[in-house]
């Protein structure tokens, strides 16, 4: 039978063979042309490739998230509208629907994966930085983070959270998805360098999609300031290409930055070509003008500040720099005392839905605009809140004389109220949006919280220009032309300090210059945001730090201090002098008590017990296997065992590739964790095993020489 069945594979193969197919010529230079098309394509490598699907399916994601929160807020704010006077009804209309969304996005998310709440930001640091978390990148968590999303921003400025940290966790998801890709089609074995660098570019696109991508050709309507004019789409957001290298990265590569920015470009221009393709408005005002920024302002650029004006900036910066500090501690404060609280650590563990809708309730019946949502300007959404807030004219000289029919152009309308003036609403709109925020960060749901602290900080900066421009009504030259205060300028130098502090990144003044598109303010927004990072740096960790030392993820914060004496710190001083190691000829009995002594990942080993020169290491798996094929000293007669044996003759020593000695500064140690995501590095004086450092002992001398 065997035989039978050979022969009629070979007669296969002859038929398959003589088998007649047209144009063999003509097949063979097409199947050769698509060869070298192939090996041409491939010629730059595959990676750009899938740089390119990156940046176009997280543009495509993006804008199709935003027409459904815009069609969703206009229904929301039509049924806020068309309800009537009932005050019941319009309390009800207000605050159930948030806390409807909220509930869902918090249900949904958390019911598929744990993962799902928060920013993400903190975490997506860690695996940056080599450290496994196991399922945070797998792609079940995609929908329900992009849902979730969704849901959190329909809510609106009710609840205050934004978008960026949780879609440059999205964008993380689609380019470890797509690595994983990559190598089925390359048919090569998966690379953690590789990895590392679609990461990279993911943080990158993600936060370039975000502040590149609109809500659609106009803004959704007002409930009482009516539609808004259309406004063109922008182009891409470049720093946010460079804010994203700064808040992710201790350690970045150059080449990470051009995969980055090529991914980000590829992002802008599917956004471009879906915003055109959107609506015959898109296609007007692309015709008229193809760059646009996101929160257009119309700031003077023939004098935009006096050179006297630098003292109020400086102070500006200083007045952000501690109240971020304030922020960040009590922020910091509060997520502990959640945690540690136990109601809400009981609603937490089990009825997370519970405690959102009860969060959710409270912030929307602040916000109820017949209420005390009517000092806080709380009918605008977040992005009226930028719009308003940069807008150039001075408050102070048109409220007095100020029309109440509202306009289109009229935002800051919202912020004059008759009982309580533009001073008061903005100084009420700080003192309450400062806890609300701090307790909107603790909602187990999706949200980003870079947007809000923007808006934070454009309040405090408008709120002193104000106050700069009521003192000096002429400027501060009282001689000369006329040379009026810009309150609008000091809310873009508030914005880029307060944000800039918070996340202790120095990129958000060109991030603020690039999404109003005036430059003409650039120096004193820059003074402002070096200023309040010098206070809050000194101090505080950053807020995605902060995230992870609440989480008590395996990071290493950064060393905030720059005294001399911290440059003075050495190994020798916090290395960890009891290790468990072995020597080259131990047998059974030594391997199974440095087993059980430690249960460290790999173990040191020595030339021998007198002499403990450093030769190698060796992993624990190896050593476990060891032990299952020799046998015991005390095994009992007639059983059968395998032949006795010493570790440096059975096991593969790996040699050491880097090593610390004693005199190894703190810094030093510090920047080859973080450069090289070292795990532990064994400490040898004169080529002798004296110690170990691990990320512990690291982590725990930088967390006593920060301050």
């Amino acid at each position: 039978l065997r035989g039978e069945k050979e022969e009629e594979e070979e007669e296969r193969v002859l038929v398959s063979e003589h088998s007649w197919r047209p144009c063999p010529t003509a097949r063979r230079r097409l199947r050769g042309f698509l060869e070298w098309v192939k090996r041409q394509l491939f010629r730059v490598g595959e990676d750009w490739y899938f740089l390119f699907i990156l940046g176009v399916l997280m543009a495509t994601i993006s804008f199709t998230m935003d027409i459904i929160v815009a069609r969703l807020y206009a229904a929301h704010t039509w049924l806020y509208r068309e309800i009537g006077d009932i005050a019941v009804l319009k309390y009800l209309s207000w605050t159930l629907f948030p806390t409807a969304l909220a509930a869902f996005s918090t249900g949904f998310s958390q019911s598929i994966t744990p993962h799902s709440g928060g920013s993400g930001i903190p975490e997506l640091k860690t695996i940056l930085m080599g450290v496994v978390l196991e399922d945070y990148l797998a792609i079940q968590n995609f929908g329900a983070k992009v849902v979730g999303l969704t849901c959190t921003l329909v809510c609106g400025s009710t609840v205050f959270l934004g978008k960026v940290g949780p879609y440059v966790h999205i964008s993380a998801m689609a380019a470890a998805y797509l690595g994983k890709m990559r190598t089925t089609v390359t048919r090569e074995y998966e690379n953690k360098f590789k990895q590392h660098e679609m990461l990279v570019a993911a943080q990158a696109v993600g936060v370039a999609t975000v502040f590149g991508a609109p809500i659609s050709g106009e803004d959704p309507p007002h409930p009482t300031l009516g539609t808004p004019k259309p406004r063109p789409d922008p182009s891409p957001r470049f720093p946010g290409v460079l804010f994203s290298i700064e808040v992710m990265s201790p350690h970045f590569a150059v080449r990470d930055y051009w995969r980055g920015f090529f991914a980000a470009t590829c992002g802008a221009f599917m956004f471009r070509l879906l915003a055109v393709f959107n609506s015959e408005q898109g296609k007007a005002a692309w015709a008229a003008q193809t760059i646009a920024a996101v929160f257009k302002s119309d700031l003077k650029i023939d004098f935009p500040f006096d050179l006297l004006e630098t003292f109020f900036f400086v102070i500006l910066g200083t007045i952000c720099g501690i109240v971020a500090c304030a922020y960040l501690f009590c922020q910091r404060w509060m997520m502990v005392a959640v945690k540690k609280n136990w109601l809400t650590a009981k609603l937490l563990a089990t009825d997370k839905p519970v405690y959102t809708v009860l969060v959710v309730l409270l912030l929307a019946s602040i916000t109820f605009p017949p209420g005390l949502g009517q000092f806080m300007a709380s009918r605008l959404t977040m992005k009226e809140y930028l719009t308003s807030l940069f807008d150039n004219r001075t408050w102070g000289v048109l409220a007095p004389n100020a029309s109440r029919v509202a306009k289109p152009e009229g935002l800051w309308q919202e912020w004059d109220h008759p009982s309580a003036t533009i001073y008061g609403t903005l100084t009420f709109f700080l003192l309450m949006k400062f806890w609300m925020l701090i307790l909107a960060t603790t909602l187990p749901m999706p949200a980003g919280y870079f947007m809000p602290i923007f808006i934070y900080g454009a309040a405090i900066g408008r709120l002193l220009g104000e106050v700069v421009a009521l003192l000096f009504p002429r400027g501060l030259h009282s001689e000369g032309p006329l040379r009026p205060i810009i309150p609008a300028g000091y809310a873009l130098a508030g914005a880029a300090a307060f944000s800039g502090s918070v996340t202790h990144a120095v990129s958000t003044a060109l991030l603020v210059c690039e999404a109003t598109g005036h430059l003409g303010h650039v120096l004193p927004t820059v003074l402002a945001v070096l200023v309040a990072n010098a206070i809050t740096q000194k101090n505080q960790p950053s807020f995605y730090d902060a995230g992870i030392i609440v989480k008590k993820l395996p990071y290493l914060p950064p060393i905030r201090s720059r005294h001399i004496a911290s440059y003075r710190v050495v190994v020798e001083e916090f290395m960890e002098r009891r290790v468990v190691a072995l020597a080259k000829g131990d047998g059974f009995q030594e391997v199974l008590v440095a087993l059980d002594a430690s249960a460290d990942a790999e173990y040191p080993v020595v030339e021998s017990t007198g002499s403990p020169m450093l030769v190698g290491t060796v992993s624990r798996s190896q050593l476990v296997t060891f032990l299952q094929s020799h046998e015991h000293p005390q095994a009992p007669q007639g059983e059968k065992l395998a032949t006795v044996g010493t570790l440096g003759d059975d096991c593969a020593i790996e040699p050491i590739m880097l090593q610390f000695s004693p005199w190894t500064s703190l810094h030093q140690a510090y920047h080859l964790f973080q450069l090289l995501k070292l795990q532990r590095v064994f400490v040898t004086r004169s080529g002798e095993l004296v110690g170990a450092v691990s990320r512990a002992e690291v982590r725990g001398e930088n967390g006593g020489k920060r301050r």
